[in-house]
Parts: structure tokens; sequence; C-alpha cells
């Protein structure tokens, strides 16, 4: 027994001694929190947002956290990213990112290069071939919605949850266009795919943060070796190689140049699932949500619809439907950039590998300690920043119009004009490849819908549900509930 308090009193000293740490001239304020080693890790992870907002008020646009033992140095000056974006010499993304990739797809790609990727992603999802993925985009939302619309009427409604709608549509259309095989066009092995996907992804989280009970852990494992199998196309197995110019065709060569095996090549198409379809169906969810609930806003969206093309019976056309994205609409890009304002959040995190001195547009330095991480945090400045948006919290449609009705990108902080205003795709060299196909489908999606359902609240005093905080680092942010609407197909009159 004395013994072992002797060891337990030892091991508490040891914490307590290599965890210490004291702020150095010239370094960002130091809030290490009140317990040892851990700091600041409980509020991190059950509301980083809501901790972040109030590090800010405390210590300004710039501090250093305590996080299980991580010094996280914490930049919220939008007109000061890019020094951070920037700098490829002593900051560092490619270690922090295959620590994720282990936690939460239990993938090794000791060869991965973030760049090569770029590069490969920037042939499929730019230029001739983004024009060919929105198209065949286009035509699985179209088929999928035609189906749905055989189970509606005129006459009777069919209820459902909004971001169970949105994010099931969004999802199988994506799948189908990136992932597709012959055998994944049957209906219920796509269902199939899309619950199972829904099952790992209410688990992720916990998995980056490492925070998976025992019984979470043995579904999360289940989850993934279910779908390793369900996306694994028949050609896989062929050495020779197959003919098939297809993204996903494309990816499993690439992943064999670069010495992957078969069975890290299964894994990473988990990885690509979630990186190509976790977010546009949330993004949906929040946009339709906030028309339903903003009547003003609905209405502008439906007049610029009727604008831009011509109706027949109500109903718009195929043919305009397949090149929507090529059309001028600023309400609904007002209102999708406003909606990405208030609900897209992810962190950018770089490891620092050098010393580095952090330059401020105020004309401030900051010495960052090697070692360290530095996190910007867009949904807490700019997107939710009171000096820059007024009334933050609230969703304004026009937002991102001027008078004349054109585009507004003219936002300022302390009387400068900001680079960096809205920051969903990330920003700079590394800012999201395939936003220009996300938006294309989430257009496409919205359009179809306005125009051949009739959409509403089942509850017509309803607002939309809070927000999961679990989410907050992860991209686009989901609900903690659902949205009960209901729809039926427009009369043709």
């Amino acid at each position: 027994m004395f013994w072992t308090i002797i060891f337990l009193l030892g091991g508490i000293a040891f914490v307590i001694i290599f965890s210490s740490r004291s702020r150095q001239k010239n370094e960002p304020p130091l809030d290490k929190g009140f317990i040892p080693w851990l700091g600041h890790a409980l509020e991190f992870g059950n509301d980083v947002a809501k901790f972040l907002s109030r590090m800010k008020q405390k210590h300004g646009d710039i501090f250093t956290v305590r996080v299980c033992g991580h010094y996280i140095t914490v930049l919220l000056d939008p007109n000061s990213y890019d020094e951070v974006l920037n700098d490829t010499v002593s900051l560092d993304l490619n270690n922090y990112t295959r620590v994720l990739m282990q936690r939460m797809f239990s993938l090794c790609l000791p060869n991965h290069s973030p760049d090569a990727e770029r590069a490969w992603m920037k042939q499929h999802f730019q230029g001739p071939s983004l024009a060919k993925l929105s198209s065949t985009m286009h035509s699985h939302l179209h088929t999928l919605l035609r189906d749905e619309e055989r189970s509606c009427s005129p006459v009777e409604w069919k209820e459902d949850g909004l971001f169970s709608f949105c994010y099931s549509m969004l999802f199988r259309a994506g799948y189908l266009t990136l992932f597709g095989t012959e055998k994944s066009h049957s209906l219920t092995d796509l269902t199939a795919v899309y619950r199972e996907f829904r099952r790992f992804d209410g688990l992720l989280t916990k998995l980056a943060h490492s925070t998976l009970k025992n019984e979470e852990k043995k579904i999360a494992s289940q989850s993934q070796k279910q779908l390793w199998e369900m996306l694994s196309p028949p050609w896989l197995s062929d050495r020779g190689g197959s003919t098939s110019n297809s993204w996903q065709q494309s990816y499993r060569s690439r992943l064999q140049n670069e010495g992957v095996d078969l069975e890290m090549q299964k894994r990473a198409m988990v990885l690509q699932l979630w990186v190509t379809q976790g977010n546009a169906g949330p993004a949906a969810f929040w946009l339709l949500g906030f028309l339903l609930t903003h009547p003003e806003a609905m209405r502008a969206v439906k007049e610029e619809i009727k604008g831009l093309t011509q109706l027949e019976g109500g109903l718009l056309q195929h043919h305009l439907l397949d090149t929507v994205d090529q059309h001028s609409t600023p309400v609904f890009d007002s209102v999708l950039t406003e909606t990405l304002r208030l609900t897209a959040a992810a962190f950018i995190t770089r490891e620092v590998v050098q010393d580095k001195i952090l330059p401020l547009a105020s004309g401030q330095q900051y010495r960052i300690r090697k070692g360290d991480r530095v996190c910007l945090f867009p949904f807490v400045s700019p997107q939710m920043d009171p000096e820059i948006h007024d009334e933050p919290e609230q969703f304004r449609y026009d937002r991102f119009l001027n008078a004349d009705g054109t585009e507004k990108k003219s936002f300022y902080k302390g009387g400068v004009r900001l680079k960096y205003y809205n920051m969903p795709w990330g920003a700079g060299r590394k800012a999201c490849v395939g936003r220009h196909f996300a938006v294309s489908g989430i257009k496409q999606f919205v359009f179809i819908v306005l125009s051949r359902l009739e959409l509403e609240l089942c509850d017509p005093t309803a607002t939309l549900p809070p927000v999961n905080p679990s989410r907050y680092g992860f991209g686009m942010l989901q609900p903690s509930g659902d949205l009960g609407v209901r729809y039926r197909l427009k009369t043709v009159r």
C-alpha cells in the first residue's frame, strides 16, 4: 500500500513537472487551464466554438491553450491568416493529417503527398471534368427525385425529416456519380451504403478525439469493415487494371502507383467517401431549413427561379436544370454563402516544425514554439465576428448582396477591408478543390426540389434544431435533431 501511494504521488509529480510551461517573452497569452496535462480538453471537446469565443474575449485575437498535453496557438485575426496559410517552411500540414487518417479511418499511407493528391483532384474536379461530373450528378439527382415523385401525388402530402431527406438524396446521387458500379445502381444496395455511412459518420468525431467507449469501438470497427467491402468494386482484384475512366478507377490506379496494398486501398476509399459526400447533404438541409423558416428569403429565391428560366406548367425545364450553375443567380448565391457562413466550421491546423516568428496585421509579432500547433477557426472569425458581420448569429439572405443586386464583397474589421470575410472552403493554396462540384450539386438539388415539389414545415411555428456541438472542427455542422417537413408534387396547370 505504501509503495502504491508513493508511485501514485510520483506519477502525479511527473505529470505536473513535465506539463508545466510558462509564457516567455514575445509569446502569445498562455492559458493552460486548471487540470494538469488535460488543460482545457473538456471544454475544447464539448463545444470548441463556445470555448474559443470565450478565450477570444479574454485574450484577444491570438492565444495559446493547453489541450491533452499539446499547446495550440489559436489565431483569430483574418487579416493575419495568410502568415499561416502561406508558410510551408515552419508550418506543416502532413503530419497531423496522417494522425487523423489513422485515428478516423485506420488508414496509413506512408508515401502520401497532399500536393500530388491536390493536383490529381484538380484534374477531376475542375475544367472539362467538372462539367462532366456536374452533368452526371444532375442526371442521378433527376432519377432519384423522379423515383421519389412516384410515391407522391398533387393531393396527398408525404412527411419526412428535412435532414434525412436532403442527406439521403445528395449522398446517393454523389455516391453514384463518383463511386457507382453496375451493382451499386440497386436501390437496396445504395440505401445500405448510405445507412452504414451514417452510422460510421456518427462516430467520426469521437474517433478523431480518441474518446470512443468500448461498445462504440466495436460499432465503429464493424461499420468500417462493412464500408470497406461495400466500396470494393469487382475490378479491384484485377491487377491488369480496368479501362474505365471513372473517378474511382483513377483514384485506385493512383494508390497502386504509390505502392498502397489492396487493404489500404479499401480504407482510402472510405476516407474519400467521407470527404466527398459528408458535407453537401448537411449544407442543403441548412439552406432549405433557413428558407422554410424565413418566408421572405424563400419568396426571393423562388422569384429568381422564375426569372431565370421558362416555366412549363410550373415545372423547371430539364435542359435548363442541367446547366443551372452556368446562370447568374445572385439571390441564391447569397443565400448559400450566408448558410455556409453560419454552418461551415472546419479547423485549419498546422504543426510547428521549427520556431517561428508570426507577424500580425496589427504590427505585433509573436514567437511560436517548435512542437506546438497553430490553429485557425474561421467560424469564430471572420464568420461569426460581430466586428465584421452585424448580428452574426442571425440569418440574412441578402447579407452578401449589394443594393443593386450584385454580389457584396466589401467587408471590414477595424477599418481595414478584409480579404477573408467568409471561409467555408478554407483559403489559399489549400482551399477545397471540390467546392465547385459541391456548390453545383447543392444548387441543382435545391432548384429541382423547389420547382417540382410543394415543400413546407409540418409545424408552421417550428424552428431549426440547434447544432450538434461535437461537429465543430469537422466541416459542415449537423443538427442535434431534425426538422419535420411535408411535400407533394406541384399541381400542373
